[in-house]
């Protein structure tokens, strides 16, 4: 016999269980209606290109590669640096060089989101949400298997293998869209590691303080990543939670076209030029937000040889029209305009670290360096106009090692080091406009038009962009060989990934990377 406070303890309990069950269907309805457009296709829709099938997903298999993407080959600063990173013995796992790289056993999946970049330019056209979409689309090349041969392809393939961890190797999509790819990833429900570079750098910088020391952080990054005030909010946050006391000042400043300099963007360099064009979007004597003062001329000291600045003048007479054409003349306006920015501060302290906050500048570290000693040495009636508020040694700061620590960390920790891999297998991938696509724009190039990248709206889940293989036809010459000089390590991978990969066995003979 059930006594009746016994069925009003059951009716209780159903009526619970019922009431929980309604809450997780609410709950799991409000999930679904927050995804966006391009995460229901990757997460919901098996007939969309984009899918990936998550239920199967081997994350915890060791000898998944590692993923690391970046808005161009900036991001292989930071490759070149796990490469290289022997800080630990292989065998005991100790801290201590072994003469052995601490990842040579594991294999690295790289992407240059090339045909999208720049993304610091997104935040500016007041398109944040779609350079979000592309950061959660460079996420789901790297967790899938898809990629194309090449170009002209037509069929992709899906013999590529995912990933077991990721590295968002550029700052702007850190800034902007870390906390994205880690919410799509929880959405997924794969627990993937996602290591961006913005904690590994704040980290970096604040090393080179002692607890109580006064002195200024300069943040030399792209408009975007400045404009998120992702550095210098974490900078604030991680002196706070390790103690420093000092006054501690940090400087933004928005290396407008550097990057895209280096990476050979025509909207901001063209070595072909002899004179002004009308398209140029560099800093200029007429730009709204990054003018070049004539009366800082002497200061900016740019080197004219080889149409490396481009001026309307003849005869030797004032420019009317002067527009930047090379990289190193690009770092000599925004370091000067960056110690101006000091230099009329209130109660300024001495720059003591200069924070490498995108991923391309690396490359440029020898003409940072030279830069940086030439305003110490400037001199105006005698004086010094700048060496006060300079540290006798200032630091450029690249976050590459933080992350490499992290990385190791983590693998370590989850026991998911690969025994038997070997780095030399990594593979590199770059996206290309889709000209199968019909609704795709392209210029006399083969590249994305201004107002064609920027003009795209979020949601529309389409192939914009195939993801192939880097080779000679994607990668211009002066890239290549700025590569070789600057990251000895991972070029020297490229090429035998070009050469022995029967991912790029499509790849014509002249296309290969030597």
């Amino acid at each position: 016999m059930i006594s009746t406070k016994q069925i009003n303890t059951l009716l209780l309990g159903i009526a619970a269980g019922l009431s929980l069950q309604s809450c997780q269907q609410q709950e799991a309805g409000h999930a679904q209606a927050e995804l966006l457009p391009i995460e229901r296709a990757i997460i919901e829709d098996q007939d969309s290109f984009f899918h990936v099938d998550f239920e199967n997903y081997p994350h915890k298999d060791r000898k998944l590669p590692i993923g690391v993407f970046d808005s161009g080959t900036g991001g292989l600063t930071i490759l070149n640096s796990l490469l290289d990173f022997d800080e630990h013995d292989n065998m005991s796992r100790k801290s201590g060089s072994d003469q052995v790289p601490d990842f040579s056993s594991e294999k690295f999946i790289y992407l240059a989101d090339q045909a999208n970049m720049p993304y610091g330019n997104y935040y500016a056209e007041n398109k944040s949400d779609l350079l979000i979409e592309h950061i959660i689309k460079d996420a789901q090349f790297l967790l899938s298997d898809k990629y194309y041969p090449s170009q002209n392809a037509s069929e992709y393939r899906r013999d590529k293998q995912p990933v077991k961890a990721m590295v968002i190797a550029c700052n702007t999509a850190t800034a902007y869209g870390k906390e994205n790819i880690e919410a799509f990833i929880d959405k997924s429900g794969v627990p993937l590691k996602v290591i961006g570079v913005i904690d590994a750098g704040a980290k970096g910088a604040l090393s080179h303080f002692e607890q109580d020391e006064d002195g200024a952080i300069a943040v030399f990054a792209t408009v975007g990543t400045i404009a998120s005030k992702g550095y210098e909010n974490t900078i604030l946050k991680k002196m706070e939670e390790m103690g420093f006391t000092g006054d501690i000042q940090v400087y933004n400043q928005g290396g407008h076209g550097i990057a895209e300099a280096v990476d050979e963007e025509p909207d901001y360099i063209n070595r072909d030029l002899e004179s002004p064009r009308e398209d140029y979007r560099g800093p200029s004597l007429d730009h709204e937000d990054f003018k070049i003062d004539q009366t800082l001329m002497d200061v900016y000291n740019f080197d004219f040889d080889h149409n490396k600045m481009l001026c309307d003048a003849q005869s030797g007479g004032d420019c009317e029209v002067l527009q930047i054409n090379s990289s190193d003349n690009y770092v000599r306006y925004h370091l000067v305009s960056m110690m101006e920015k000091i230099r009329k501060a209130e109660n300024p302290k001495p720059l003591k670290v200069v924070m490498l906050g995108c991923t391309h500048y690396p490359y440029l570290t020898q003409e940072i360096e030279e830069v940086l000693e030439e305003l110490r040495n400037y001199q105006q009636n005698g004086e010094y106009v700048y060496r006060d508020h300079m540290a006798d040694n200032i630091a450029i700061v690249d976050p590459a090692i933080n992350v490499a620590e992290e990385l190791y960390a983590f693998l370590n920790e989850q026991d998911l080091f690969n025994l038997d891999g070997d780095m030399q297998e990594s593979e590199f991938y770059i996206s290309v406009p889709n000209t199968d696509n019909p609704n795709v724009k392209v210029d006399d190039k083969g590249r994305f038009p201004y107002d064609f990248k920027y003009g795209r709206t979020a949601g529309e889940v389409q192939e914009y962009v195939k993801r192939v293989p880097f080779s000679n036809s994607n990668i211009p010459s002066e890239t290549l060989g700025r590569l070789e000089k600057s990251v000895p390590t991972t070029y020297q991978i490229i090429t035998e990934f070009n050469k022995n990969s029967d991912k790029t066995s499509e790849l014509a003979k002249e296309e290969r990377i030597q």
